[in-house]
């Protein structure tokens, strides 16, 4: 999954499987959990807007690129001309984008840390194009043009929530977390899940940044580690790389909390909850602001937390069996002052 990183600093990005082209194809029809809360305009207007997405993974990788995806196979339904382009290289990114402007889209997104600078140099060049790139403004002191937009999208605010539901998980006293690339996002969200974990009862939290966002492997070698050394529960941010920590945990029969999707099926019996990332509620709301003039450029938009993110587990927000309804009743008090702002969580 791509992180999102704040100045100059570049994240080392999720490479999935990349083939020597990012194809280009038409969005295509499919259910979706997004929001039932965001409506999109069905009327001729909606007809008339063009909205590409542009990513560096798949969209089957059952995370950040497919979550994303989703939300244009939504525009599409509504009525919307949608394109995608995936696996795209590093070196193509700058040229996929402009494609699009000059093909007459309304809204160009590119998906991810890695398209933040492109975007920044091509939206001065379209100004009948609006472009979005789903990472923090590359330089925090420009000015942007009206046709371009950042996000926010309160990782920091999430990374600390997770760290108290998982001391709240704890019994032993001692948690962990895996982490993917090694980059500052990266290390201040593992910061933040410290700061939030030793809220609760000073519980200790250990944590592994492995650098990667798709190898499994090093996923289950991090969680074991952890678990050597006392963690009886299991978090990460690490897409691909997180889910072969999920796996080593339920081998060692410890409990786990899933991230940037529901992964509740990858424990049943084990997980407390799974925060997932909306972005696909995210591409439609995008897609939506073309429509009625609300899009959000010349900003880096901050949208809630809880616009952002929620807590899911199958058809509820958390596993009873695993995380007490008492104890979660708790933890919501908690997340919903994060959400407010009324806790301060680190941030660099």
């Amino acid at each position: 999954m791509k992180r999102m990183i704040r100045g100059t600093a570049i994240l080392a990005g999720l490479v999935l499987a990349i083939t020597a082209c990012g194809g280009a194809g038409d969005s295509k029809s499919g259910d979706s959990n997004v929001d039932s809360t965001v409506t999109v305009d069905t009327s001729a207007a909606s007809n008339e807007v063009k909205v590409a997405l542009v990513m560096s993974g798949s969209i089957t990788d059952g995370g950040w690129n497919q979550g994303a995806y989703t939300g244009l196979e939504e525009l599409s339904g509504a009525g919307f001309t949608t394109k995608y382009s995936e696996n795209v290289q590093q070196a193509d990114i700058s040229s996929v984008l402009e494609g699009y402007a000059k093909d007459g889209f309304s809204l160009v997104i590119g998906h991810g840390y890695e398209f933040g600078s492109a975007v920044f140099e091509l939206a001065p060049k379209y100004p009948d194009t609006s472009f979005f790139a789903t990472t923090f403004t590359p330089d925090p002191t420009a000015t942007l043009p009206i046709n371009l937009a950042f996000v926010d999208p309160q990782y920091y605010k999430i990374a600390y929530s997770t760290g108290v539901l998982a001391a709240m998980m704890s019994t032993g006293g001692t948690v962990g977390v895996v982490g993917g690339g090694d980059n500052p996002t990266q290390s201040t969200m593992i910061k933040a899940f410290q700061a939030g974990a030793l809220s609760v009862n000073q519980t200790k939290a250990l944590d592994v940044l492995t650098g990667s966002y798709d190898d499994p492997q090093k996923g289950k070698e991090a969680a074991l580690a952890m678990i050597g050394q006392g963690a009886d529960v299991i978090a990460h941010f690490a897409n691909t790389t997180g889910l072969g920590a999920l796996q080593a945990a339920v081998g060692k029969s410890v409990k786990v909390i899933g991230f940037y999707n529901d992964q509740n099926s990858v424990a049943p019996d084990l997980m407390g909850t799974s925060f997932k990332i909306e972005l696909g509620k995210m591409v439609e709301y995008l897609g939506k602001s073309i429509t009625d003039g609300s899009f959000p450029g010349g900003t880096e938009w901050s949208p809630e937390m809880s616009f952002m993110w929620v807590p899911i587990a199958d058809a509820t927000d958390h596993n009873s069996a695993v995380v007490a309804d008492d104890v979660w009743a708790k933890f919501k008090e908690i997340y919903d002052k994060v959400d407010k702002g009324e806790i301060t969580v680190p941030t660099s």
